[in-house]
């Protein structure tokens, strides 16, 4: 990336960290005075211990945006954190109500089924109840057409018998 490219970059970046939610708490002039990308890696360690070396040390711009951006960034992972376990308990709410509907409504489901059975066999019973019936009156009336036939058959019987003595 050209030092063009990178100082355009930065510029948007400074006219955009005001509004974002992790710079509420920097001031414009601390993120000017960020370092370049030219310097060392490690200047600003150097320069943290040299600015420690004195009697009146006091830590730099970078620093106190870096440290407030890192405080920022933990305070906002903590909410989303927050925000997560409550939504989560929220869900879960949600599906205890919703597995209870379901079992109230599964349940009501099955006490109409249950009644709608018991009035088929209510039906089915009278109708089992008649047939049987209607099976009992006949079974009565063969046994009395069975003791009669018997009675036709010994007198046939004795019929014979007296026609052959």
């Amino acid at each position: 990336m050209s030092n063009q490219e990178f100082q355009l970059q930065e510029r948007e970046q400074e006219h955009s960290k005001p509004d974002s939610p992790f710079f509420i708490n920097l001031e414009k002039n601390e993120l000017i005075e960020t370092p370049s990308r030219k310097e060392h890696p490690n200047a600003h360690v150097l320069s943290s211990n040299v600015n420690t070396a004195g009697p009146k040390s006091k830590p730099s711009n970078y620093f106190i945006a870096l440290d407030s951006t890192i405080e920022s960034l933990q305070e906002r992972t903590q909410q989303l954190i927050d925000k997560i376990n409550e939504n989560r308990k929220k869900d879960h709410m949600l599906m205890n109500n919703f597995r209870e509907s379901l079992l109230m409504k599964v349940s009501g489901l099955a006490e109409k089924l249950e009644e709608r059975v018991f009035l088929v066999y209510d039906q089915n019973n009278k109708i089992i109840q008649d047939k049987v019936q209607e099976f009992s009156d006949i079974i009565g009336r063969i046994k009395q057409i069975e003791v009669e036939l018997k009675q036709v058959c010994h007198t046939v019987e004795m019929l014979y018998k007296d026609l052959c003595v």
